[in-house]
């Protein structure tokens, strides 16, 4: 009986400690997380340059896992694809930015203003793009607000419409840069993400001209990348060795976007 008791006693010491060593470690790893959260608050956000928004040391650890996956980007590793049957028939869309506007936009109008390195500048039109070699891609496309959807494009693959307008010397620059024909919205790209093979100047979606929310007459589709990088009416393309200027990394978020 005495035996029986003293076990006991003895086991319950053992939980309890057991259960305060728990209780502390809980506590002091909760103190620390929010005293990280703290510092990271407090900490200088950036409020100029392209990459303006972000907290200092958020923005320097953005920097650094991009040089980590670009350290393993490779052309060769492909976004998985689906038939055709499997795309949605009502394509989600999320912002207007860029492409909001009081009147109809004039399609008629609307030229692709490339500008070279040099300096100078080459237009295209819509019906030129077409007379490309179209390709098309269904994949599931991902936003950085969780959700995904497969859906059906088809275009000019990016490195095509290089090879064609010539411009092999602009993509041994590092970064290539997108505007809206308004100029309110705007991306910057890493050269090898944009000559990705399955990256598309798109004019079609489910083998239809473009509507105006997904960007009509012409967007960018970059499977390799989160939809924020995939512009809507592009208006001009640039190319550079220093970063474009980048809409939502001005607002805080990864500058890379890379899936």
């Amino acid at each position: 009986m005495e035996k029986n008791k003293a076990e006991k006693q003895l086991t319950d010491k053992q939980i309890n400690r057991r259960t305060f060593i728990s209780f502390a470690t809980f506590l002091g790893l909760g103190g620390a997380a929010y005293g990280g959260w703290r510092w990271l608050y407090k900490s200088p956000v950036e409020t100029t340059g392209i990459t303006a928004g972000a907290h200092a040391p958020l923005r320097r650890a953005l920097n650094k896992t991009e040089l980590f996956f670009r350290n393993f980007f490779s052309n060769n590793h492909l976004v998985k694809t689906y038939p055709k049957s499997m795309a949605a028939k009502k394509v989600r869309f999320n912002s207007d930015i860029g492409i909001e506007e009081e009147k109809p936009f004039d399609l008629a109008q609307w030229k692709l203003e490339v500008k070279k390195a040099s300096g100078e500048s080459t237009y295209v039109t819509l019906d030129e793009l077409k007379a490309l070699p179209k390709t098309e891609i269904v994949y599931d496309f991902k936003c950085v607000e969780g959700w995904d959807q497969i859906s059906y494009w088809g275009g000019v693959k990016f490195a095509d419409f290089i090879t064609h307008y010539g411009l092999d010397k602009e993509t041994q620059l590092q970064y290539v840069g997108m505007e809206t024909p308004d100029k309110t919205y705007y991306i910057g790209l890493d050269t090898p993400s944009a000559m990705h093979p399955q990256t598309l100047l798109a004019y079609e979606m489910n083998e239809m001209p473009l509507p105006a929310e997904h960007g009509a007459p012409l967007r960018l589709i970059i499977p390799v990348k989160y939809g924020i990088k995939n512009l809507k009416r592009i208006g001009s393309i640039s190319f550079s060795n220093t970063r474009p200027r980048d809409y939502w990394a001005e607002l805080g978020y990864d500058y890379y976007s890379g899936l």
